[in-house]
């Protein structure tokens, strides 16, 4: 799984920078071409969804989700054998 951010209904409140535990959410710096700042993923392999959902078969946080007031956050399959970064923390 996957994190994705469907830029055609954000409306940039980054209200997901501010509550996401795993700070993997950061404001974004250019409009897109409706002229919105969306938030832009930072280091997207520490949401534990995106690296354990699959896994243990149920959403673990969903923090990001829950509070978008346009859900405009979801989690997308991933293609098979699709390279993708993981990382361990300590």
């Amino acid at each position: 799984m996957k994190l994705v951010i469907d830029e055609s209904r954000c409306k940039g409140c980054n209200l997901c920078v501010l509550v996401c535990p795993y700070t993997i959410f950061q404001e974004g710096t250019k409009p897109n071409r409706r002229g919105i700042v969306v938030p832009v993923l930072d280091r997207p392999e520490r949401c534990t969804n995106c690296r354990l959902q699959a896994l243990y078969g149920r959403t673990l946080c969903g923090v990001c989700q829950m509070i978008c007031p346009d859900q405009a956050i979801h989690w997308k399959e991933e293609e098979p054998y699709e390279a993708h970064r993981v990382e361990v923390e300590y």
